[in-house]
């Protein structure tokens, strides 16, 4: 194989009806082959499942004087704030302890900020003609399509291999009507990036014109190494407090792809001036969340240490997947210089940028061989990516035969698309 940039037309047109003959071949498989979601796969779930049965006696329900079966404890079972005010490095104090789901929490404080406004807010968001709020990108769906829901201004700001372009982020935060931004630190989706310690120390230090400028930290992958050994990260809640601003960040963090994304516990870390404002408001709406649930977690979990012992668990079921997508990346579409990609040691993505103008091409192609994955632009505010070339893949669900049957329709996409772009088909 040669780069396709090289080949002369007649070369290009005889590729051309090789690779169509192959994808051919693929769709005539019938294939129905799901990549569209970072889920855990189905051995995740098994190797974890014991924690189902960990409570099975009326006694096990009490800890620290606490009944997990009644009501109270609005904040969370203390236990459970304090393992993860261990796993991310801050005080148990600053940790409110939820459901199942990290993503509600995040919602709940925007919500909160757009109808009654945050601890430093003079005034709701939604009083306010304009909101802007800052969007790494490539980023997350999901953090984007909140924003977008309460009618905000999405800003994106380029990602780089540092994290956020800071330069870009220092000069938009001058605008008051930028009032936060989406931050994904550790393995962040989809490029799998960690943020430089100097990246973290500007993010910290920023000086935003809006008083309340919401930092949303979402450290979904705090601890999800799945090559290498674990990699410490810095405790953003004593850096903004140390900068002067402790009441600037919002911490996320979730077991969802620890035990189950349809039973963990969810938390949220954040200064103590803002938890108190924030429980007075959520009191209103709920008596508390699921405590049997949180409990179960602390007695599975135990503390870090522990915790950090089953994710290796996890990484033997992850790294055979995610070097298999790397292989084949590397074997079949590496040559022909068509596409980039980073190489992840944690996360759960592997970012593809495809030649410019053919993100959409190549997933419209694998879906019609039985192919799904995330939408291209989906990584973009507004799911609109102006290059058209990022494609985030999820290696984690199928099993490895699938994973591998599914890399085989993606790179003989990725390559028809990029021979259609190359003739002007």
């Amino acid at each position: 194989m040669k780069p396709y940039a090289s080949m002369n037309a007649a070369e290009l047109q005889a590729e051309l009806a090789a690779v169509r003959s192959r994808y051919d071949a693929a769709r005539a498989q019938g294939l129905k082959l799901n990549m569209a979601r970072g889920k855990p796969g189905r051995e995740q779930l098994d190797l974890v499942s014991d924690m189902l049965t960990i409570l099975t006696d009326p006694a096990d329900c009490l800890i620290d004087g606490v009944d997990a079966r009644n009501y109270g404890e609005l904040a969370g079972l203390p236990a459970a704030r304090a393992l993860y005010a261990e796993i991310l490095g801050c005080k148990p104090s600053e940790v409110y302890a939820g459901g199942n789901a990290s993503l509600a929490l995040m919602y709940n404080v925007i919500s909160k900020a757009w109808t009654f406004g945050l601890k430093d807010s003079d005034r709701p968001w939604c009083s306010y003609e304009k909101v802007k709020f800052l969007c790494p990108a490539p980023g997350y769906d999901r953090h984007f399509r909140i924003s977008e829901t309460f009618g905000m201004e999405l800003v994106t700001v380029p990602m780089t291999a540092e994290g956020p372009d800071m330069d870009a982020v220092e000069a938009l935060v001058k605008d008051e009507t930028v009032r936060g931004m989406w931050c994904v630190p550790k393995y962040s989706n989809p490029d799998g990036i960690i943020y430089s310690d100097e990246t973290i120390r500007r993010i910290a230090n920023m000086n935003p014109a809006a008083k309340d400028f919401a930092l949303m930290w979402d450290n979904a992958y705090c601890v999800h190494e799945f090559e290498g050994e674990f990699v410490p990260f810095p405790d953003i809640l004593s850096l903004c407090r140390e900068a002067g601003r402790p009441n600037m960040v919002y911490e996320f963090a979730s077991t969802s792809k620890i035990t189950f994304p349809g039973a963990g516990l969810a938390v949220m870390a954040t200064s103590e001036e803002n938890l108190a404002y924030l429980m007075k408001l959520l009191g209103v709406e709920t008596i508390g969340f699921d405590k049997v649930n949180q409990l179960r977690h602390v007695k599975y979990l135990q503390n870090k240490a522990h915790t950090l012992e089953i994710m290796k668990r996890h990484a033997s079921v992850l790294g055979p997947k995610f070097a298999m997508v790397l292989d084949t990346l590397d074997r079949e579409i590496a040559p022909l210089e068509i596409a980039a990609w980073q190489r992840p040691k944690g996360g759960y993505f592997v970012s593809v940028n495809a030649m410019p103008g053919t993100a959409k091409r190549t997933l419209q192609l694998c879906r019609e061989a039985g192919v799904v994955m995330t939408d291209a632009g989906a990584t973009y505010p507004y799911g609109k990516d102006p290059q058209d070339s990022n494609i985030r893949v999820a290696p984690s669900l199928p099993p490895v035969e699938e994973l591998r049957q599914a890399m085989e329709v993606f790179c003989i996409a990725l390559r028809l698309s990029a021979l259609e772009k190359l003739l002007g088909k």
